[in-house]
């Protein structure tokens, strides 16, 4: 499984942004997947995750209310609709797969957020 993130960037405390992943391969509607983020000397930490029809989600405390994680199946892609974002959601950005006991990471897209 390879993962591509992309729409990362820099955006205006209050404001919206969308990064996606995109998944490689036949198996996409197999994989659970998710974002984690990690912020400069903070760790990794999940942010939301999305079954594998995209019927459950689950959020981080943090963002739920702000932030919707979904998936397109036959477009073998996932999406992290970002919104109301505060600086303290800056962080690199990674999306992640979860399939036949394995965890799979993309390279990560940097979201910076202005006060």
């Amino acid at each position: 499984v390879q993962l591509v993130e992309s729409g990362g960037g820099l955006v205006q405390a209050g404001g919206p942004l969308r990064p996606s992943c995109a998944a490689s391969g036949s198996t996409f509607d197999s994989i659970v997947m998710g974002w984690n983020r990690q912020a400069p000397g903070k760790q990794r930490e999940l942010v939301a995750t999305i079954t594998t029809s995209g019927g459950r989600t689950n959020y981080a405390d943090s963002v739920k209310g702000r932030f919707t994680i979904t998936r397109d199946n036959a477009k073998n892609t996932m999406y992290l609709q970002m919104n109301s974002l505060k600086p303290e959601d800056t962080a690199v950005y990674y999306c992640n797969a979860y399939y036949l006991h394995k965890f799979y990471w993309g390279q990560g897209t940097q979201v910076t957020v202005s006060s």
